[in-house]
């Protein structure tokens, strides 16, 4: 799994004022939860990039005096006015410990309802599981390939070995709609179809009419 290496410094002074002054150089203050004891460190803000700003599912190893602590992301904190990073919350991955996780989807195959004329919506990015350090993974594969129009994938229909999904199992991850192309086509069938029939109903009706005798002047 993808890792992302911060170098981190212990936090020696704690509060508001000591916060602002970490700010004003560019550092993000965080905390490190879930392990033997909480850590409270700061790191540069560019050290944080590429954690906070993907949509992937990575792991943390922190470097604070000279301990190492691999962690999750659990919450980020921004400034209201010029949404700077502001604050880390970390969660310390303990090996006896299940762990709560947002994991992204995967989609995979051509669902049949595209190949049929149909249109794809995607309605879940990701799914919240508990599982154990080391069943953590990059991402949860979807299969889409018998997915028909009108069709759903609900979350129960995802395949995640040794996690607990913790979403409803009904809602919807993936669907299949009709296009407004198909639902014309559809609705001219049917019209198409009961003119042809109308046609010989009408000649036939025509000919069995009597023919009308011309009176005499």
């Amino acid at each position: 799994m993808k890792t992302i290496t911060i170098e981190g410094q212990l936090r020696t002074e704690l509060g508001k004022k000591a916060t602002r002054q970490l700010r004003s150089q560019e550092m993000v203050p965080g905390v490190i939860y879930g392990g033997a004891k909480e850590v409270n460190f700061f790191a540069s803000a560019k050290a944080f990039k590429s954690l906070v700003y993907t949509s992937e599912f990575q792991l943390a190893e922190v470097q604070v005096n000279g301990n190492k602590h691999v962690c999750i992301l659990k919450d980020l904190q921004f400034d209201k006015v010029s949404d700077a990073l502001n604050h880390v919350d970390l969660l310390e991955l303990v090996g006896d410990k299940k762990v709560v996780a947002n994991l992204p989807l995967k989609f995979n195959g051509a669902a049949i309802g595209v190949k049929n004329g149909g249109k794809l919506v995607l309605k879940m990015k990701a799914i919240k599981v508990k599982a154990y350090p080391k069943d953590l993974r990059e991402t949860v594969d979807v299969d889409l390939t018998n997915l028909e129009i009108n069709g759903n994938i609900r979350v129960q229909d995802i395949v995640a070995e040794n996690m607990e999904i913790l979403n409803s199992p009904r809602i919807a991850v993936a669907s299949v709609v009709m296009t407004r192309q198909l639902k014309q086509e559809e609705a001219a069938t049917p019209a198409a179809t009961a003119t042809k029939a109308a046609a010989p109903a009408a000649a036939a009706t025509k000919a069995a009419a009597p023919a009308k005798t011309e009176k005499k002047k």
